[in-house]
């Protein structure tokens, strides 16, 4: 099967970081993308999510405008509509799966318990590994040499707006099913400032000028990353009136889904002027991320996963 042709983006326009990161920074979008690609195509499949129907109806004719679901006509009397995921939307699986590692990993309080996966080639249950796909090395923020590309810019990667989430009356939103990613992904200048972080940037004033964001904005956004962990405040080594900001383990181990979501964005939109980011590997190739099984070094597929029930895996795990 060919691959899907980019989305054209407008020329000087918000780019593919960018356009990505509108997406990705409402978490009914990421629930309504996984329910998809587990099978749901009916309305009343995604209903089961704590959505209210109007807040669904919504996204759902969102995602089919973006390139994410297609409406097909499934009964003409009384005419019924399902919603089936293209190639743009089955293309986010690494991103996904990203975050549940990240999240299963290191964030605490969910909605519900995460599942766990298994990779079907080996049996058994998996975290996904970061390797570079030329070289089928590991892979991590400190291997990789970024800079811009012809479209980037921090200016043109945040995105203009970022959708509010609505809960279905009477839910409770206590621990979000992805909180801590939404931490990072649903503010439009949060996820700017963790890439500047992997980046190098370090200082206060730094990641206000580069992201030329209000200081109050970058000083909420900072106190929210020390909060959940991801980076850490340290005093400058010369200036003992400056503060440093640091990524943590924590932090660093998010860098997957950033590297996912990045290529997935650059495959799915195309600014007119190139790419936004430019990535290399330390073995000298262009940066494509990879996921690999960690049971058995085989490259993961969308295919090849499958989620295994909470009963299972503990009867698994006796």
């Amino acid at each position: 099967m060919s691959e899907p042709s980019p989305f054209q983006l407008e020329s000087g326009g918000t780019n593919a970081v960018g356009r990505m990161l509108a997406l990705l920074g409402d978490e009914w979008t990421l629930l309504i993308v996984r329910e998809s690609l587990l099978g749901a195509t009916r309305f009343s499949d995604f209903a089961t999510l704590p959505i209210s129907n109007a807040v669904l109806t919504a996204r759902l004719q969102t995602l089919v405008v973006d390139g994410l679901l297609e409406r097909q006509i499934y009964q003409q009397q009384p005419l019924r509509a399902g919603y089936v995921p293209t190639p743009a939307c089955r293309g986010l699986w690494p991103v996904l799966v990203s975050i549940w590692h990240w999240e299963r990993t290191w964030v605490g309080e969910h909605v519900g318990t995460l599942p766990v996966m298994r990779h079907r080639r080996c049996g058994r249950d998996f975290a996904p590994q970061l390797h570079c796909a030329d070289c089928d090395t590991a892979a991590d923020v400190g291997s990789i040499t970024a800079t811009w590309g012809t479209s980037g810019g921090w200016q043109r990667s945040v995105p203009r707006a970022v959708t509010r989430r609505r809960l279905r009356s009477g839910t409770s939103d206590q621990a979000s099913f992805f909180p801590q990613t939404m931490a990072i992904f649903g503010n439009r200048h949060a996820a700017a400032i963790i890439g500047a972080a992997l980046l190098g940037t370090r200082r206060f004033g730094d990641f206000q000028s580069r992201l030329d964001a209000p200081a109050a904005v970058i000083a909420d956004r900072l106190k929210v990353f020390c909060t959940i962990g991801v980076l850490q405040a340290a005093a400058h080594p010369v200036r003992s009136d400056w503060s440093e900001y640091h990524l943590t383990p924590k932090g660093l181990a998010f860098y997957p889904v950033v590297a996912t979501a990045i290529d997935w964005a650059e495959s799915t939109y195309l600014s007119p002027e190139g790419p936004a980011l430019l990535q290399v590997h330390s073995c000298g190739a262009e940066f494509v991320p990879s996921l690999v099984c960690d049971q058995c070094a085989q490259q993961l597929t969308a295919g090849s996963i499958e989620i295994v029930p909470h009963r299972d895996a503990e009867a698994r795990n006796a």
